[in-house]
């Protein structure tokens, strides 16, 4: 730094306050201005430079073509560039091909309307790699309201941008393959309603159907959020029940917000329509009156192991009695066993004299998930 860069210098505390004033504080809110602090502010603010992470750089905007008249150690590190490859040279020399011209015009605009300003732009080093930069931009005033320096800070974000990129990347991966599941359940279910005309079955294509599409509604608010490896379960049990309440009084969602495996979703669509189309025909909300509860959350066993719980409570229905009696059972409920076996989870069912009472498990994996 020149001898008449450590005389501008010199003047900190009463640029410090003219921007305070710039930005609407009084100029009573600066620190002292005092012949002590302005003889030593150029060497505490080459000190406080020196020893931040945060890369940094002030330009003379007084000077032709606004250079560099300072950059700190972590600018140099950030960069790969010398210190005198730097001090001089306006700092266009970090901008590339890939740099978007949109952004360099935005930091244009800023310096030419002395405002301050936070752009992120693809940089490059002295090596050819490039760098997301979060930068930092903003003027510096003496005490008279000129302008003396433009101050930036760089901030590589590089990791941030990456992990942006990919998430925008799963999630219009997920919209496709929701979009190919959703043309996927039409065809099946297409399938079944003209064979079952054929063979003169039309009650169990109907039924078959059914199956199929709480199956899609399942997984149609779920795929987005797959990609990430965890789904919000309560999602797909709103979907899949949505059809079973249309007033939306009927059935009274209990679960937290809890995540959990995505390859679950069937096994937790099918169980719940079961239940739902039981209830329908023979339980709480085959009448006017009845309401059924719905429960989930992670509970785990003294094995270590996280299970996915709901739990499903009718009330306000007629009696009820156990599959022997002509209620509850059949080939819906042989499906759903199935797959919980697959899987290694259980539904328990007590016909409790006020309306069924389901509780489904299944394991999801250890406590460390």
């Amino acid at each position: 730094m020149s001898r008449d860069e450590r005389a501008r210098f010199g003047a900190l505390q009463s640029s410090d306050m003219a921007h305070r004033e710039h930005s609407g504080l009084k100029a009573a809110d600066a620190l002292p201005a005092t012949d002590e602090f302005a003889g030593r502010s150029g060497m505490l603010f080459e000190q406080a430079m020196a020893q931040t992470r945060m890369a940094i750089c002030l330009t003379d905007p007084n000077q032709d073509d606004q250079p560099i008249v300072f950059a700190n150690r972590a600018f140099r590190e950030l960069t790969g560039y010398a210190n005198d490859e730097i001090v001089g040279h306006n700092c266009r020399f970090l901008q590339g091909p890939e740099t978007d011209p949109a952004k360099v015009r935005e930091i244009r605009a800023a310096l030419e309307s002395e405002r301050v300003a936070v752009v992120e732009l693809l940089n490059y080093r002295k090596d050819g790699t490039t760098f997301w930069n979060a930068l930092h931009l903003g003027p510096i005033y003496d005490r008279d309201g000129r302008l003396l320096y433009y101050f930036g800070s760089q901030w590589d974000v590089t990791d941030v941008h990456t992990a942006r990129a990919e998430q925008m990347h799963a999630k219009a991966m997920s919209r496709e393959v929701s979009h190919r599941m959703k043309n996927m359940f039409s065809v099946i279910g297409g399938i079944v309603s003209v064979t079952g005309r054929s063979m003169g079955a039309q009650s169990v294509a109907s039924r078959i159907n059914e199956r199929i599409q709480a199956l899609g509604r399942a997984y149609e608010h779920t795929l987005d959020e797959a990609a990430f490896g965890t789904i919000e379960v309560g999602q797909a049990i709103r979907a899949v029940l949505r059809p079973y309440d249309p007033e939306d009084c009927r059935i009274v969602f209990k679960g937290n917000g809890v995540r959990t495996d995505p390859n679950i979703v069937s096994v937790v669509g099918l169980t719940l329509h079961e239940l739902a189309t039981n209830a329908t025909k023979y339980g709480a909300l085959s009448g006017d009156c009845g309401q059924v509860s719905v429960d989930w959350r992670h509970e785990g066993d003294r094995h270590g192991r996280q299970n996915l719980v709901i739990e499903w409570c009718e009330r306000g229905g007629p009696p009820v009695e156990a599959p022997g009696g002509g209620a509850g059972g059949g080939t819906g409920f042989d499906i759903v066993e199935t797959l919980l076996r697959v899987a290694k989870g259980t539904l328990d069912r007590n016909w409790d004299p006020g309306g069924l009472v389901a509780r489904v498990v299944i394991p999801i994996g250890s406590k460390d998930q």
